[in-house]
This record gives structure tokens, C-alpha cells and sequence, in this order.
């Protein structure tokens, strides 16, 4: 009896053996560098088990052998937290460190940047073409209700998802400088400041002339003058499409509900997408008593009080395209 005993105790001390040499070959094996020489960007879709996982792992050439990182999981008791996403692994990243990561829930952002003055069929058109994001719209979304700015957003962030992020932070940036706007003015509404920047926005390309041509378009509302912006009548022509030609005088003169010069006050609704610094030039405007711009040829434009002014600068202008054209 106590023969047999002693052989039981011997095998189960070599068994013991065998699997805490197998322990240390697994970790040792789970906790060295990696196969992969470079940087690589791997998707584990939601729902993925998470021997999947090691396979698809082990197939992209992250690790070396699936059974080893499924043992190591084990191991480390974290078979049920390893998160799906989109992940950056990096060259030569150890089992040890891929499980690091899938724990992180750290996946790879995305971005997509709207720029200022942008239309909405343009902006959906960005959005649609933005890879990595899933569904359609449905609709293209509201002119003027998506704020410009730079989002970031994961792969499986859907379409739908992204515009009410960008529609709920135009909100909110509305709202927050309607609040801190510098006192009574012609602009009775949010609604109505969006509009005045969506024109502002499309006016002028320069950062420092916003509030004055903000100021400008006041002016004109506190006086009772049309605020006559080319811009408005191309958006009543196109709707935001590029026109591809210039103006005409016929164009001017065709009422619509944007044509600023066929109408008073401001158009339906907004021509483009604000930014924030647009929607703050008209909520705080240049204090000035300018009635007229036009462009001054280096890029800005030149500002008048009076419409002799103004016509005087619209000669200055009309000769430097005369020659501007001559030359080329």
C-alpha cells in the first residue's frame, strides 16, 4: 500500500511539474515580444468570442499562436472583458500587451473635420464619403444646424450618430453666446442671429472682418436698408450648389425668399454653416457706422459710411480686375 502510494505521489508531483513548466513556457511565451514588425490597425467586431479573437489575432500576425494567448486570457481571469473596437497595435507588442489593450476599451479615433461656411449637401456629402462609419442619412440635414469644428468617432459610430452630435453642438454653442450677447439689438432670436452668420460667414473669408461686416448688416437692419448680399441671391439660385458663373443684374432682380435685394430684412433661413467666430461677430459686432463694403482686391474689403463712398470704392475695384484681366 504504501508502494503504491508513494508511486501515486511521485506522478502527481511530475504531473504538477509538467504543468508548472508548461505555466512558465506560457508565460514566458505570452509575455515576450510579438511576431508583428509593424504597427498594425485591427477591427474585433462586437459579438466576437474570444477564441475568435486569438484566431483573428493570430491570422493578422499579431501574436504567434492563438492557444497561447487563449491560455494566457485564461490565466489572467479576463476571457469576459476584452472590449470590441478598432485597435492600434504596436510592432512587436507582447500577448501580454494586445490583452492590455482589448482590456483598454482605448480604440482608434477617427476624425472629420466641417469646415466654416460649409452648406449642409456639401457637409453630408463629407460625411458620406467619411470612412469607417456605417448607415446613410436618410435626409440631408437642416441648413445651418450643424456647427463646423473637427469630430472625432470610432469605426461602428453610425452616420446618423455623427449629425446629431454636430446638431446638438450648434445648439448648444447658440444658446451659450445668445446669452452673452452685447445687448439690444435688430436680431430678436438665436434663429435670427444664425442666419445674419451664415451670411457673414460666406462675406468674408477673414478672421478680424467679421465683426465689422457683422456691424455692416446691423446697420443696415437698425436703418431699415436691404442688406443686399450677393451671397443670399446665389443660395436662392442653388441652394447651396455652386452657381459656376457670376451674378447678373436679371439674377439681382429675381425675387425669391434670399434674395436680399428684392427683399427687407433677412432671408428665409441660413445660407451655410456658421462657425462659432461668425455667430459671435453678429451677437457682438464691431461698433462702427459702415453702411457699405466691396472688395478691396488683397483679399479684404474696403468699408464705407456713405454710398458716394462706397461707389468710389466700387471703381477702385472695377479697375483692378480691368487690369487684373489685362495682364493675364
Amino acid at each position: 500500500m504504501m508502494r503504491r502510494l508513494s508511486i501515486f505521489a511521485g506522478l502527481a508531483v511530475a504531473v504538477f511539474l509538467t504543468l508548472a513548466a508548461l505555466a512558465l513556457v506560457v508565460i514566458d511565451r505570452f509575455e515576450g515580444p510579438g511576431p508583428m514588425q509593424a504597427d498594425t490597425v485591427i477591427y474585433i467586431a462586437p459579438g466576437t468570442t474570444m477564441g475568435d479573437i486569438a484566431r483573428k489575432l493570430e491570422a493578422d500576425g499579431v501574436i504567434e499562436d492563438s492557444l497561447v494567448f487563449r491560455g494566457g486570457v485564461r490565466l489572467k481571469r479576463v476571457s469576459r472583458d476584452l472590449k470590441a473596437g478598432e485597435y492600434l497595435f504596436p510592432a512587436t507588442v507582447s500577448m501580454r500587451g494586445v490583452v492590455d489593450i482589448l482590456l483598454s476599451g482605448k480604440t482608434v479615433l477617427r476624425r472629420l473635420t466641417l469646415p466654416e461656411g460649409i452648406t449642409s449637401g456639401e457637409a453630408a456629402a463629407l460625411i458620406e464619403a467619411a470612412e469607417a462609419l456605417e448607415g446613410s442619412l436618410d435626409t440631408i440635414p437642416a441648413e445651418g444646424s450643424l456647427l463646423p469644428e473637427t469630430y472625432h468617432y470610432g469605426r461602428g459610430d453610425t452616420r446618423a450618430e455623427l449629425v446629431e452630435r454636430m446638431q446638438a453642438a450648434m445648439r448648444e454653442t447658440l444658446a451659450a453666446l445668445w446669452e452673452k450677447r452685447a445687448g439690444e439689438g435688430p436680431l430678436e432670436s438665436p434663429a435670427a442671429a444664425l442666419i445674419l452668420a451664415s451670411i457673414v460667414e460666406k462675406e468674408t473669408g477673414l478672421a478680424d472682418e467679421r465683426p465689422l461686416v457683422a456691424s455692416v448688416f446691423i446697420n443696415r437692419l437698425r436703418g431699415g436698408m436691404r442688406l443686399q448680399s450677393d451671397p443670399t441671391v446665389t443660395y436662392g439660385i442653388t441652394h447651396g450648389a455652386p452657381l459656376g458663373r457670376a451674378l447678373t443684374r436679371t439674377d439681382l432682380q429675381t425675387d425669391s425668399e434670399y434674395n436680399t435685394y428684392t427683399n427687407g430684412g433677412l432671408p428665409a433661413g441660413p445660407i451655410a454653416n456658421p462657425g462659432r467666430a461668425a455667430i459671435e461677430a453678429v451677437l457682438n459686432p464691431a461698433q462702427s457706422d459702415f453702411l457699405y463694403f466691396v472688395a478691396a482686391g488683397n483679399g479684404g474689403h474696403a468699408f464705407a459710411k456713405t454710398l458716394d463712398e462706397h461707389n468710389g470704392n466700387v471703381a477702385k475695384w472695377r479697375k483692378l480686375k480691368k487690369q487684373s484681366k489685362q495682364s493675364n
